[in-house]
């Protein structure tokens, strides 16, 4: 499998047979194989995850078999026109898509979904906005309830094997940056993680493996455009 940065927590991953593109929202495409089909997963309605223009930017570009993936929060007057079919999901469930690809869904711990795709090529993992979303300053219970619902979802995927993970690592949490990050590395087995969702901020790549060395060969770099 080939990963491609676009932004924010957009990737382009290619596989011998499909594209797969997570939660585009801005960014430039390269140049794609028009014989190949593309499935466009988007995690949620938030705007910097969610973007229609996706669907322009592939219709330029020629791509014929588009399938989009959408989240059941997403609005269907954003949903592409034309003849892109559309699949409407709904967390923990299961679905067959193109490409013998194979989806599973979790519950975000913010809005939507986050993808668990198996393909021949591998098991893919993009988290959308399922994160430990603690914060400094917010009543102690409620950091407590988000962390046991973000721990209950994770614990979904104690037996996979995944070939290649998205997952945020977001600055504004300021102490608790680390905190979703560490529990998936703990928890589940993994080739490759991309961190996502850091705010024009890689640098807080840098300090996370300053302060967690031990996972400098799963971590991979990303540059933020």
């Amino acid at each position: 499998m080939k990963v491609t940065y676009i932004a924010h927590s957009g990737f382009l991953v290619e596989t011998k047979v499909c594209y797969f593109i997570f939660d585009y929202y801005k960014g430039e495409l390269p140049t794609l194989d028009k014989t190949k089909p593309v499935l466009v997963f988007c995690s949620h309605s938030h705007q910097d995850h969610y973007n229609p223009q996706i669907f322009s930017l592939l219709r330029e570009q020629g791509m014929e078999q588009v399938t989009a993936v959408l989240a059941n929060d997403i609005s269907k007057s954003k949903y592409p026109s034309g003849d892109v079919e559309c699949i409407r999901v709904r967390h923990d469930e299961m679905y067959e898509l193109p490409g013998k690809t194979k989806l599973r869904t979790l519950l975000s711990t913010d809005a939507g979904v986050a993808f668990l795709v198996t393909c021949p090529q591998g098991t893919i993992y993009h988290a959308g906005d399922l994160n430990d979303w603690v914060w400094e300053g917010e009543p102690e219970q409620e950091n407590r309830q988000m962390t046991g619902s973000y721990r209950h979802e994770i614990q979904k995927l104690q037996h996979c094997t995944i070939d290649v993970a998205f997952v945020p690592l977001d600055p504004r949490q300021g102490k608790y940056y680390a905190e979703g990050m560490l529990y998936f590395l703990k928890t589940v087995e993994v080739r490759a993680v991309y961190p996502m969702h850091y705010w024009k901020m890689p640098e807080i790549i840098d300090t996370f493996l300053a302060e967690y060395p031990q996972y400098r060969n799963t971590i991979i770099m990303n540059h933020e455009k």
